[in-house]
C-alpha cells in the first residue's frame, strides 16, 4: 500500500518514512502543498496524510484540490487542536483527523480503519431513491425526470451523511455514529447539525420532504435509510 505524507517538518517525514516503511508501507513524501498535489497526481497513493500548516498551499487547499478529482482517503495529522480546525478540514473532504503529538499505535490504527473502508470501484453500488441515482463509486447524485437527467449538488458534509446512511440500508444509524463519522468524536452532542443537514438532504432528494420515503428520523435515536420504501411510509 502506498501512502503520501505531506508535511514541512523534515524530521517528522524521515521518522514516518522509516516507521511506516518498516511495516510494509510504500512511502512518498512532499514538503509543501504544491508538492503534495503533484505527488498525488504522479503516484496515485492509496492514502494521503497531511499537515494543515504547510507553505505554498495549506492543508485545506490541498484537500480541496484532491477532492476535485480523487476520493483517496485523507488523514490530517496536525498540531492544530481547535474544534474549528477539525470541522473545517472534515468539511473540506478529510476523512479523519489526528492531533500532534500522536502515538504510532494510534496512527497505525487510523490508517487501518481508513483503508478498510476502501472498496474496489467495480464493487460500489448505485442506490436508487425514486428518480434519484446515487453512485457511490463516482460520488455523484443524478436525478432523471422524463428524458432529462441533471446533477444534484451535495456539499461534502451532506455527501458523508448520505453515504453513511446508504451503506447501512434498513439499519438504524444513531446520532452519535453519524456525528462521529462526519465531525469526529468531540462532536457527539451536536445533534442540531444533523437535523439541519438531514433537512437539506430531504429537500434535495425526496419528492415530498415533509413526508420522506427514504431518509427517516427515528425519534430520540437517529436516522434510517429505507430502500424501496412504499409511498407515504
Amino acid at each position: 500500500m502506498k501512502i503520501l505524507i505531506a508535511d514541512d517538518d523534515p524530521q517528522l517525514l524521515r521518522a514516518l518514512r522509516i516507521t511506516l516503511g518498516a511495516r510494509g508501507y510504500e512511502i512518498v513524501t512532499a514538503a509543501d502543498g504544491v508538492g503534495a498535489l503533484d505527488a498525488a497526481i504522479e503516484h496515485h497513493p492509496d492514502l494521503v496524510m497531511l499537515d494543515l500548516g504547510m507553505p505554498n498551499l495549506d492543508g485545506i487547499a490541498v484537500i480541496e484540490g484532491l477532492r476535485g478529482w480523487s476520493q483517496v482517503p485523507v488523514l490530517v495529522v496536525s498540531g492544530r487542536t481547535g474544534a474549528s480546525d477539525k470541522v473545517e478540514a472534515l468539511d473540506a473532504g478529510a476523512d479523519d483527523y489526528v492531533t500532534k503529538p500522536f502515538s504510532i499505535d494510534e496512527l497505525l490504527a487510523r490508517i487501518r480503519a481508513l483503508t478498510r473502508r476502501v472498496v474496489p470501484v467495480d464493487q460500489e453500488p448505485v442506490v436508487m431513491l425514486g428518480d434519484v441515482a446515487v453512485d457511490l463509486s463516482a460520488k455523484s447524485v443524478m436525478r432523471t425526470i422524463a428524458d432529462r437527467t441533471e446533477a444534484v449538488r451535495l456539499t461534502p458534509t451532506e455527501w458523508r451523511i448520505l453515504e453513511t446512511l446508504l451503506r447501512n440500508p434498513g439499519r438504524l444509524v444513531t446520532r452519535e455514529t453519524l456525528l462521529t463519522e462526519v465531525w469526529g468524536p468531540n462532536h457527539t452532542g451536536d445533534s442540531g447539525y444533523l437535523r439541519l443537514y438531514l433537512g437539506q438532504l430531504r429537500k434535495k432528494l425526496e419528492a415530498d420532504p415533509s413526508r420522506p420515503r427514504y431518509l427517516h428520523t427515528e425519534a430520540g435515536m437517529g436516522y434510517r435509510f429505507s430502500p424501496g420504501a412504499p409511498e407515504g411510509s
